[in-house]
């Protein structure tokens, strides 16, 4: 037997209240708040096939057999390819090309394993048309257009695929729930129920999802814990690259990045990054440093323009880089340099607009700012690894080893470096001319002497 009940959901954050808030008191949004109704039903279920708990050492330990998605950069950011069993959560602004990417690399895929594309916000013939646009060949990818999830649950069940795309999650509906598609109970139940088909029958599932005004994924947070992996779709309407960003990874590391450009027949994958963020030219106001993102080194240039103010409040903007940083950066000069910025306006971009969040950038930061100021180039095909502390040292960073083997493989001569191991020193020691500062104020008289 089973009975209507009414319960109040927030659209923001996923919280049910017994009564309508005109603000949520979880979020603290303003008219999030729907209500919806939802069936009760008997807390009895039937237990089938009931499992026992074993020890570790029971547990057969075999490796992860993976397939490629058809990119290297979307291997990387998976892990090393995908996972079957694995579920696949993909997010992105509207228009930044998801469609696009996972489209490309289903007709990849099913050239050597069966594919099944799920359109639910788009039909047949549109799919059609950005197939032909993409000039893809594959005969073997199916196309199935349905916003039911029991049709849908039904042909993967029917056809049994490797590898299965949901496109989108917001615009699936469970028949048996009153509220609307997109809804948070959709989004919850639906992703639940596709993520226990996934699981139960060992199909690799890639989920795509809208995001919100503020960029975060949209739906409950519970559907970002539900998936192994959640990606991000990153790029703007100006520049025609994109990047892959791993937020969460069962089966990788996090915060790896894959780097694409968008073409007119689509996708293509950047297979030397740290070109399109460097510029060879030396002149005043422009350093490289070298950053980790996930377990990939990569060259950027940090710009720097520092000009004469008129005003009693200078300014201070960046690109790429955390304005707190620079203020903090600024702090450091003035104290341990002895260079007054306050009569100064500052402004700070990274190569391409790329968003830096290594600490190790800091010392290219504060080179940058200097060269700009005294208008004098700093030293020619250098490179500038070092977190700032406030009492002006340069701290060590994390994975410099990586650092330095990227910096030579670019063909950088000279690399300014906190203080390093004897044992790494020797090994880089007839590839790259290596400084070793201690102190910002060394940085400075070793990089910008005339």
């Amino acid at each position: 037997m089973s009975s209507k009940l009414s319960t109040f959901i927030c659209q923001n954050c996923g919280s049910e209240t017994s009564q309508y808030f005109g603000r949520c008191l979880n979020c603290n949004s303003w008219n999030s708040i729907v209500e919806e109704i939802k069936s009760k039903r008997s807390n009895y279920q039937e237990i089938k096939n009931c499992k026992k708990s074993i020890p570790f050492n029971e547990i057969s330990s075999k490796k992860i057999s993976r397939f490629t998605s058809g990119f290297r950069e979307f291997d990387r950011v998976l892990g090393g390819g995908i996972v079957p069993g694995s579920v696949v959560l993909l997010g992105g602004e509207p228009g930044i090309g998801k469609s696009t990417l996972v489209l490309q690399s289903a007709g990849k895929i099913s050239l050597n394993e069966k594919v099944l594309y799920i359109t639910a916000e788009e039909s047949l013939e549109q799919v059609k048309i950005r197939w032909e646009r993409l000039n893809q060949s594959s005969i073997n990818l199916k196309i199935f257009a349905e916003t039911n999830l029991s049709l849908i649950i039904k042909e993967i069940k029917r056809l049994n695929p490797s590898f299965a795309i949901i496109d989108s999650i917001q615009a699936i509906h469970n028949h048996e729930m009153q509220s609307s598609p997109g809804s948070v109970s959709q989004v919850r139940a639906c992703s639940s129920e596709l993520q226990n088909l996934a699981k139960d029958n060992n199909i690799a599932l890639l989920i795509i999802g809208h995001v919100t005004k503020d960029g975060a994924l949209a739906g409950p947070k519970t559907l970002e814990h539900l998936v192994d992996t959640v990606i991000n779709f990153e790029g703007d309407n100006i520049s025609s690259h994109r990047l892959l960003r791993s937020i969460k990874n069962r089966f990788g590391s996090t915060f790896e990045i894959g780097i694409f450009e968008m073409l007119e027949e689509g996708l293509r994958e950047i297979k030397n990054p740290s070109s399109i963020f460097t510029n060879k030219e030396n002149i005043s106001g422009v350093t490289t440093t070298i950053t980790n993102e996930g377990t990939r080194p990569l060259a950027v240039d940090i710009q720097a323009l520092v000009n004469k103010t008129f005003y009693s409040n200078p300014r201070r903007t960046t690109t790429g880089i955390s304005i707190n940083r620079l203020h903090q950066i600024l702090a450091v000069i003035e104290k341990h340099v002895g260079i007054k910025l306050s009569e100064f306006d500052c402004y700070i971009a990274t190569g391409g607009g790329f968003e830096i969040n290594d600490p190790s950038s800091d010392l290219s930061v504060a080179i940058s700012i200097l060269s700009s100021l005294k208008n004098i180039p700093p030293l020619a095909s250098c490179s500038f690894i070092g977190e700032l502390g406030l009492s002006g040292q340069v701290r060590k960073s994390n994975n410099l080893r990586t650092k330095i083997e990227e910096a030579i493989r670019l063909g950088i001569k000279n690399i300014v470096v906190p203080k390093l191991e004897d044992e790494l020193n020797n090994n880089f020691q007839n590839l790259i001319k290596i400084k070793e500062i201690s102190n910002i104020k060394e940085a400075v008289d070793y990089s910008l002497s005339v």
